[in-house]
């Protein structure tokens, strides 16, 4: 048990990179300045195509961008991924060739933005922050999911190469007809569905955290608790930071007329919506749970403050009166006749005794401790 709490409270804080993103390389430049503000986590950007229809899905890996241009003209609906985006160059020739514009490529350039969908017409823009736990590192990772969705094209951005869209993938290449007959925009509902399906597991992880938190707590409030409080505090401030905007974003799709996502699309985004309305209001319950753990833990020291000053009191209250007798019998005068009495040493003793035991009955009495 001890073993695995160990685990839980040591949860290293955000990398820098992702606090600090250096947004004065951009200082003083043009708008529509391709700069890459976030952290460089691939060392080559990789290129993956598929492209399905009822009948036919391909997938492959491609070593230039320019291999992706062919598909823009296609029938077939074509999935465009994109991990690594520290590659300006290849961001702006796709930019370029799919009519993307160079604000939007900025935006997804900028690895901070907050979850929004924007409709250019000929394709529509969305960001929102995937999230997801290390099983390596048993810690959150989180990165921006960056999706353009055009009439038969999805392409989507991501920081790394791991993502949470493997179930995607197989079904396309399976051959499930539901996701192989839908249109592009069914796919990038997929897409974000995936998004929002696996907030509920961070959330999950979140739960089993607390929950083995709050009984450590009652057990055993040592300082590391403190340290793992704020840990779930922290992580907690960012999911909700991801998921909260994007409740507006949906329920945008929802209810405006948006060009590329047709009328029976609508009813798929409002049941997204009601997911983030419950990840929302569980998260609202988790930051009470984790406010009321930190107060048991401040309550919990000031209780163990007072004990020990009670202690010392009760100490310092026994020693009064011994300190007054004593303190009477260091006195220098000549006539005390006590001074010279054979049992005065003695009695002094058996009247210090006397005392303290009088008052150690009389605090028992009044149950102080």
């Amino acid at each position: 048990m001890l073993r695995k709490f160990k685990k839980l409270s040591k949860i290293a804080p955000l990398p820098a990179s992702r606090v600090k993103k250096k947004s004065s390389k951009k200082a003083g430049l043009p708008p529509g300045s391709l700069v890459h503000i976030g952290e460089k986590r691939l060392e080559k950007t990789r290129i993956t195509v598929i492209d399905y229809d009822e009948n036919h899905a391909i997938k492959k890996e491609v070593q230039s961008i320019e291999e992706c241009f062919p598909f823009k003209d296609k029938a077939s609906v074509t999935w465009i991924n994109i991990d690594g985006l520290h590659d300006v160059e290849i961001i702006g020739k796709l930019g370029a060739h799919f009519d993307i514009h160079p604000l939007i490529l900025e935006d997804i350039l900028h690895t901070s933005q907050r979850p929004k969908v924007e409709d250019f017409g000929n394709y529509v823009y969305f960001v929102l922050m995937m999230l997801y736990y290390n099983d390596g590192s048993d810690k959150m990772e989180e990165e921006q999911l960056s999706i353009i969705l055009g009439s038969n094209v999805v392409i989507t951005f991501q920081e790394e190469g791991g993502d949470v869209f493997q179930t995607i993938r197989e079904r396309i290449q399976n051959g499930k007809l539901r996701i192989r007959k839908g249109k592009a925009d069914f796919l990038a509902y997929r897409l974000i569905d995936t998004v929002v399906d696996n907030y509920f597991l961070v959330l999950e992880k979140l739960e089993e955290r607390i929950e083995f938190l709050e009984e450590k707590l009652l057990l055993d409030p040592a300082k590391e608790i403190l340290r793992s409080i704020y840990d779930l505090r922290r992580e907690l401030l960012s999911i909700r930071k991801s998921i909260w905007p994007l409740r507006d974003v949906i329920n945008t799709i929802g209810k405006e007329d948006i060009s590329l996502i047709g009328e029976p699309m609508c009813i798929y985004f409002r049941d997204i919506y009601d997911h983030l309305v419950q990840l929302i209001e569980t998260i609202e319950i988790f930051r009470e749970i984790i406010s009321s753990m930190l107060e048991t833990y401040l309550t919990h020291v000031s209780n163990k403050l007072n004990e020990v000053m009670k202690v010392l009191t009760i100490i310092a209250t026994i020693f009064i009166p011994l300190t007054f007798i004593a303190g009477i019998y260091g006195m220098n005068f000549k006539y005390m006749p006590e001074l010279e009495w054979k049992w005065g040493y003695a009695g002094v003793w058996c009247i210090i005794i006397v005392i303290v035991c009088c008052m150690f009955v009389y605090f028992r009495r009044k149950k102080w401790f």
